[in-house]
């Protein structure tokens, strides 16, 4: 079977992400408690369904902590599984959940004393909770995406075959912040910036005109050398791990133009000898805006 486990911080986007699956024809279940795992896929494999998406997360209680194990137990079967762990930023959070007037899953438990927990303890609390299994699976930083974006980028994941690991590019604004989904983050406003030159503010490092102006540039050659040199180097290090998916981010200012063409120079020279994704988070911003 294919089974996508979508897990993560409440209000970080996992409805939306369950309902783009069942759109796409999976069999999903919203809020299941991560110790009945076992048990629902072999029912559901007895029923002939192949596709299965389950959404599980801190409501579980405390067997959240043996998801680990009881997705390894389910790969050992011969199943197929992805684990997508969606977050987002405390404030985003916050604004979220003050746009919907929703209560967090969190908030109605209450402690000895009989006093309940705050918005902000009940967000720190599940934080503390889902800590054992963020690793587990792609991580995905939902703060600043467009619902329509957090859609296609839940697709492209889903999507992807079974690979030893899975590379993802990621270009990123610093003026918005760093990405949680981040495992590896490169600075790259050091270098010269497009930005500054008249015909090339309005255009991407998409762009052949700034490609060919940053290509032209001796250190954002060397730049882009050095790491593509420190991935090649510890990737396999990253593969013993048992790593199914590394997140590399390339930040710049405005995540437009240097950030953008670092990350397609990278992406193109991993394609050859391994599973590549890429992701443009500000340009993505952009569309939809626009």
């Amino acid at each position: 079977m294919r089974i996508v486990v979508v897990t993560g911080i409440s209000g970080s986007g996992k409805s939306i992400a369950i309902n783009v699956l069942e759109d796409d024809g999976f069999f999903c279940i919203d809020n299941l408690p991560a110790k009945f795992l076992h048990e629902v896929i072999g029912s559901l494999q007895e029923q002939g369904y192949e596709r299965v998406a389950v959404s599980t997360d801190a409501r579980s209680g405390d067997s959240v902590a043996d998801l680990k194990q009881i997705i390894a137990g389910l790969a050992r079967a011969g199943h197929d599984v992805k684990v997508l762990f969606l977050n987002a930023r405390t404030d985003t959070l916050v604004q979220r959940y003050s746009e919907t007037r929703r209560r967090h899953p969190l908030a109605s438990r209450t402690e000895q004393d009989g006093s309940a927990h705050t918005l902000l303890e009940s967000i720190d609390r599940e934080r503390e909770l889902m800590s054992p299994v963020e690793d587990i699976g792609v991580s995905i930083d939902t703060s600043d995406l467009h619902p329509n974006v957090l859609r296609q980028w839940v697709r492209d994941v889903v999507g992807l075959e079974r690979a030893p690991i899975t590379l993802l590019f990621e270009s990123f604004a610093f003026k918005y912040g760093v990405p949680l989904d981040a495992d590896l983050v490169f600075d790259v406003r050091c270098l010269p910036n497009p930005y500054y030159t008249a015909q090339l503010r309005p255009l991407s490092g998409l762009d052949e005109p700034v490609a060919q102006y940053l290509q032209e540039i001796p250190s954002v050659g060397r730049m882009i050398d050095h790491v593509g040199h420190f991935l090649r180097t510890w990737l396999p290090s990253y593969v013993q791990e048992n790593r199914s998916y590394l997140t590399v981010a390339i930040g710049c200012t405005g995540g437009q133009h240097r950030s953008v063409y670092v990350v397609e120079q990278l992406a193109g020279r991993f394609r050859a000898s391994e599973r590549v994704l890429v992701r443009h988070r500000a340009l993505a911003a952009r569309r939809i805006v626009a």
